[in-house]
C-alpha cells in the first residue's frame, strides 16, 4: 500500500488515519440510489475500510459495469481513478489496468446481473487468473435498474412483488469462484456492518482475486415476503461461519485467544485474519470443505456468511506473467518495444 506525500496537519480534534488523511478524503458524491438500498451500506463499509487501512485514494482504481451497482463507485474515493465499463465487461478493463500498473489497488463493483448474466464469461476468466482485485458483487437477486425482474442469482421458488415465481435454479457465485481458482471468496450481508468491514479490510490486504458476494436487498423491488433476498429473510436464514477480525500488518499482531477456538490466517503482507469459530470446526483453506459447506447451506435455504475460502500463498496473475516491478505504463518505449536485432533473434529461434 502506498503512502501519500506529507499532508498538512489536521485541525485540532479532527480524526485522521495513519497517512494523515481525514474521512472526507475517502468519500464520494451524494448517492442517488433508493433510500435504504443495501448498496449504500456497502459503500459506507468500503469508505471505512480504506480510511482505517490508510490507503492512498490516488493509488486506487475503482471499476464497474452497468446496473444499480455500477453507480456505487461514484459514492466513494473521489480522488481515485475510475472507469465505468460496458455491461458485463468490467473484468477485461480491470485486467488491462492492473497489468499496466501493478502498483494500483483495484476494486470492482458489479451486480448479480452484470456478473451472472451478460458478464458471466468474463467473470469466469477473471476468477481463473487470480488477478489482484477486490471484486464485490452487490447481490439483490433482481434487476433493480429495469423494474425488478429475476436475476441469475434469484433463488428457486422465490417470488416477485407481482407474484411471479422463479422456476430456475440460481448461480452460486461463491461456489463458482472457488471452483475456478479465486484465492479469496467470502459472502456477507449489507445489514451486517461489522462482518462486512472486517472482510473488506482482509480482502484489501490479500494479493489475488477476492470475490465478495454481498447480499444487498433491493428495497424497491425485492424486499417483500416471498423474496429470499429481503432484509427479513436474510436475517432469519444467515449462518455465520465465524466471528471475523482483522489485524493489519502495521499494528501489533500478538493477539491472545483460546486454543482450539480461533484460527489465524496470515496474508502476504503480514496482516492477519482471526476467525473465531461460532458453530462448527470449519477452516477456510480447505477447498472441498468450502464447496461442501455451500452445497449444504443452500440445500437448507440458508446463506453461509464469512470468509468461505482463502488461499493466501497462491501466485497471482501479475507474478505468473513475470512482469517487471516497475509499472508498465511508466516505462519508456525503449524498454517496451524490442529493437530489430532482438526481433531477428526471436525469429531465428523458431527456425
Amino acid at each position: 500500500m502506498s503512502t501519500t506525500p506529507a499532508q498538512p496537519p489536521a485541525a485540532p480534534g479532527k480524526k485522521i488515519n495513519r497517512i494523515g488523511l481525514e474521512p472526507v478524503a475517502y468519500r464520494g458524491g451524494k448517492t442517488t440510489l433508493c433510500a435504504g438500498c443495501g448498496h449504500n451500506a456497502i459503500t459506507e463499509r468500503i469508505i471505512d475500510s480504506f480510511f482505517e487501512l490508510g490507503i492512498d485514494p490516488t493509488q486506487v482504481i475503482k471499476l464497474s459495469g452497468i446496473g444499480c451497482s455500477s453507480k456505487a463507485p461514484a459514492y466513494f474515493l473521489n480522488d481515485a481513478h475510475g472507469f465505468n465499463a460496458v455491461h458485463g465487461r468490467m473484468p477485461s478493463i480491470s485486467t488491462g489496468a492492473v497489468i499496466a500498473n501493478r502498483k494500483t489497488i483495484a476494486i470492482g463493483i458489479s451486480g448479480d446481473g452484470d456478473t451472472g448474466a451478460i458478464g458471466i464469461g468474463q467473470f469466469v476468466h477473471l476468477m481463473r487468473r487470480n488477478l489482484p482485485i477486490v471484486y464485490v458483487i452487490e447481490d439483490n437477486g433482481c434487476y433493480g435498474l429495469t423494474k425488478g425482474q429475476f436475476s441469475p442469482t434469484a433463488d428457486l421458488g422465490s417470488t416477485l412483488k407481482s407474484g411471479v415465481v422463479n422456476d430456475l435454479p440460481p448461480i452460486d457465485t461463491c461456489a463458482l469462484a472457488i471452483e475456478l481458482g479465486a484465492s479469496f471468496v467470502a459472502r456477507s450481508f449489507s445489514g451486517d456492518p461489522k462482518q462486512l468491514k472486517a472482510i473488506l479490510k482482509a480482502a484489501l490486504s490479500h494479493r489475488g482475486t477476492c470475490m465478495l458476494d454481498v447480499i444487498s436487498p433491493c428495497v424497491t423491488f425485492n424486499d417483500h415476503e416471498g423474496s429470499t433476498k429481503s432484509y427479513s429473510y436474510v436475517k432469519d436464514h444467515e449462518e455465520p461461519l465465524s466471528d471475523v477480525s482483522f489485524v493489519p500488518y502495521f499494528e501489533g499482531i500478538d493477539v491472545e485467544y483460546n486454543p482450539g477456538t480461533t484460527t489465524a490466517v496470515t496474508l502476504h503482507n503480514g496482516s492477519k485474519i482471526l476467525l473465531s469459530k461460532l458453530a462448527e470446526d470449519y477452516h477456510p483453506t480447505d477447498k472441498m470443505s468450502a464447496l461442501r459447506l455451500l452445497h449444504e447451506t443452500t440445500a437448507r435455504g440458508e446463506y453461509a456468511t464469512g470468509i468461505i475460502y482463502i488461499e493466501p500463498d497462491k501466485q497471482d496473475f501479475i507474478d505468473l506473467l513475470g512482469i517487471v516491478d516497475e509499472p508498465l505504463a511508466s516505462l519508456p518505449e525503449s524498454r517496451t518495444r524490442p529493437g530489430k536485432a532482438v526481433l531477428n533473434e526471436i525469429m531465428e529461434s523458431f527456425r
